[in-house]
């Protein structure tokens, strides 16, 4: 029985995923699309208390990954976008009613040129004071469409006028609108930042890349316990790398532990369907017109169990 007990704990300790959230606006009825109500915050938090979840600093969870350290199943770390005013006028006080740290990411031009619903300088250094901040770049654009050389100036823009507005040099970044790819990412880690997160559906293990953290959005009226449910599949992506310059998805192609005989594929426009794996090799010929500038590709063993795939149409492809 002792022999038992410890197989179930071990499963449960090596299998852990942790999870990131993030937010945009608090208690702004204007703004649908990106808004949480603080009576449906309220609700999310009251959950993480009672099902006995942990929130802590987004880099606890850091150290522990760059330790090589498993990830607690029940850690949770909370991220706000952006830095709109709504957080600090309606959402600051239920993160301190609770006592839950965050990591909030600043869009240094709104912030910076005082656009009307955005938080301030002196209102960041109020909400450091429970919190952590972070880069969300300067301008907020599209990293993609951009050049390599205006990837790196928007960056350095944007740490430069934070590290004289707030004394000190933010030590992680969240890609604008979640986009990224690897000529983005080469750019971005020429500044050494200790994290740098996107927006994809996902969870936090032991083998996360801290380069390339994955967070779950919360918008709107969500099912928390559903969002919880998802853990990180292996997956070993061959392709595709890119947005096909055409238009046309031709492939998908990836390894995985060659245990599993059928997985489920996910591809934004398509919805889900049953796919076969031959001795760990996933090999689809496809031709489907991807619909979406931002196409999602995903496997998985069920629909919680994932791996992302993130496919964007770039504007500019010189890369220069």
């Amino acid at each position: 029985m002792r022999y038992l007990l410890f197989l179930v704990i071990s499963y449960s300790y090596i299998f852990a995923n942790a999870h990131i959230f993030v937010y945009h606006r608090f208690g702004d009825n204007n703004h649908q699309s990106t808004n949480t109500t603080i009576k449906e915050l309220e609700k999310e938090f009251e959950y993480f208390k009672q099902n006995n979840y942990t929130v802590v600093p987004l880099k606890d969870i850091i150290q522990k990954i760059n330790n090589k350290e498993e990830v607690p199943e029940k850690w949770i770390a909370l991220t706000i976008d952006d830095a709109y005013k709504s957080f600090y006028t309606y959402g600051l006080e239920v993160f301190k009613k609770y006592n839950y740290p965050f990591t909030l990411y600043v869009y240094v031009e709104a912030t910076n040129k005082k656009y009307g619903d955005f938080m301030t300088w002196e209102e960041l250094k109020v909400a450091s004071k429970y919190g952590s901040i972070g880069l969300h770049s300067y301008g907020h654009p599209h990293l993609t469409h951009l050049t390599n050389e205006e990837i790196y100036q928007d960056t350095k823009k944007a740490l430069d006028i934070f590290t004289k507005k707030m004394g000190y040099s933010p030590t992680t970044y969240a890609y604008p609108y979640g986009e990224y790819n690897e000529r983005v990412q080469t750019q971005l880690k020429k500044f050494n930042f200790n994290a740098i997160l996107n927006q994809s559906t996902g969870s936090i293990t032991k083998d996360t890349d801290t380069q390339d953290i994955h967070r779950l959005a919360l918008v709107g009226v969500v099912n928390i316990e559903q969002k919880l449910r998802y853990k990180t599949f292996d997956v070993q992506w061959i392709a595709p790398f890119e947005f096909p310059k055409d238009g046309i998805l031709k492939q998908i192609k990836a390894k995985v532990d060659p245990k599993y005989k059928k997985l489920k594929l996910y591809i934004t426009g398509e919805g889900w369907r049953d796919i076969k794996v031959n001795n760990g090799i996933i090999d689809i010929k496809l031709n489907i017109y991807l619909k979406k500038a931002r196409t999602r590709v995903m496997l998985g063993s069920n629909v919680f169990n994932i791996s992302n795939n993130i496919i964007i149409k770039q504007r500019k492809t010189n890369g220069k």
